[in-house]
């Protein structure tokens, strides 16, 4: 695997992180930091997804469970996140590795030009030797801008940056074919090669008071990933070697295997970066059209149109029985859609005044997927 690897994306969530106490466990970042260091000086670009800025913010506040409200969660992870990324400098350091913070939320990666920003960013730090280190910036996140977990989050970087393998560092040792807590029988999958509703059925929640994901959400950014044409590992962070065993080959944990042929990189940010800001319903003919064609989206085949939403704006696409299938960028906004739906591309001008666009999103703007 060494040889066709470049561009390598790890995350660490907060139950990896800590000790049996809850404390951020500096012995342990100090492996994953000389772990992370050997790849950079084999010529990796690396970058570091990590969660524990709010549990590093409340072992420095003296809290001994987790805050309720946001104001609080946003003060723990203001204090922790600078604890934590002083952590990080100072063992990197020792390797003689320079590290620079990149905080996100998911407006980021809803809008274009924040996206590239955040890419370009990345890329520059790659070329001046340096490791990004990622977390969800918790400090201004609210419900409604936030990524919601750190697994999607490495997921839609490592989308973003075209990496070749994401290494998901958990507190279990993989996915198990059932729950470990529910069956002594439970075993690791060692490879996925399809994400099935049977994979997603096994999926379960959190089993961690710390942290913000489980299996479901790994499973979910192994969606992202794969189809993305990015190699997942979700592996025991705490396995002795664990990144560079994974990196050489090693059966280690569970392996997603990704697409032959990865989205383009504007493909990539429709069908993953963005939020939908409303939605299309089209015929049967029009699915087939989309599905099995190749096409565009016609206002002929739309039958409905629901929230409110720009030309430009991203939207899902959904079939005769409410169920998304697509995903997509208008080039009329939902008024105009509203008005042309079931019409002809040549009879649009006659009720508009005008005609920007004969296609309402055009084959180059349409992903397939929920």
């Amino acid at each position: 695997m060494t040889r066709r690897l470049k561009r390598i994306v790890i995350k660490v969530g907060t139950s990896t992180l800590t000790d049996n106490d809850g404390r951020v466990d500096r012995e342990y970042i100090a492996s994953l930091t000389t772990q992370i260091a050997a790849l950079r000086s084999e010529g990796f670009d690396v970058v570091l997804v990590t969660s524990g800025a709010i549990r590093a913010g409340m072992e420095r506040m003296a809290l001994k469970e987790r805050p309720k409200t946001i104001p609080e969660n946003q003060a723990a992870a203001a204090i922790g996140q600078g604890l934590l990324m002083q952590t990080y400098a100072e063992l990197f350091a020792r390797h003689d590795v320079t590290t620079g913070q990149v905080l996100l939320t998911s407006e980021d990666f809803g809008h274009r030009r924040r996206y590239l920003n955040a890419r370009n960013t990345m890329l520059t730090l790659f070329r001046h030797g340096a490791v990004p280190i990622v977390n969800e910036n918790d400090t201004v996140a609210v419900e409604e801008i936030r990524v919601g977990d750190n697994d999607n989050l490495a997921a839609l970087v490592a989308s973003s940056l075209e990496a070749d393998l994401l290494i998901i560092l958990s507190n279990v040792a993989g996915l198990y074919d059932t729950q470990p807590s529910k069956s002594r029988s439970a075993r690791v999958i060692p490879l996925v090669e399809k994400i099935t509703p049977a994979i997603r059925a096994i999926a379960g929640e959190a089993q961690t008071k710390d942290g913000t994901g489980g299996m479901r959400t790994k499973v979910q950014a192994a969606e992202i990933a794969v189809n993305s044409g990015v190699t997942m590992v979700i592996a025991d962070g705490r396995r002795p070697n664990v990144i560079p065993d994974i990196v050489a080959g090693a059966q280690v944990g569970t392996k997603f295997v990704p697409r032959e042929e990865r989205l383009r990189s504007r493909k990539r940010w429709i069908a993953f970066g963005a939020a939908a800001r409303g939605g299309i319903a089209v015929n049967d003919g029009a699915k087939r059209m989309i599905c099995d064609r190749g096409k565009s989206l016609l206002a002929a085949g739309i039958t409905g149109v629901t929230g409110s939403f720009s030309s430009g704006d991203l939207v899902k696409i959904l079939d005769n029985k409410g169920n998304p299938f697509a995903r997509g960028l208008v080039n009329y906004n939902a008024a105009e859609i509203e008005k042309i739906k079931g019409k002809r591309s040549s009879d649009i001008e006659g009720v508009l005044g005008y005609r920007d666009f004969d296609e309402v999103i055009h084959r180059d703007n349409l992903v397939l997927g929920a």
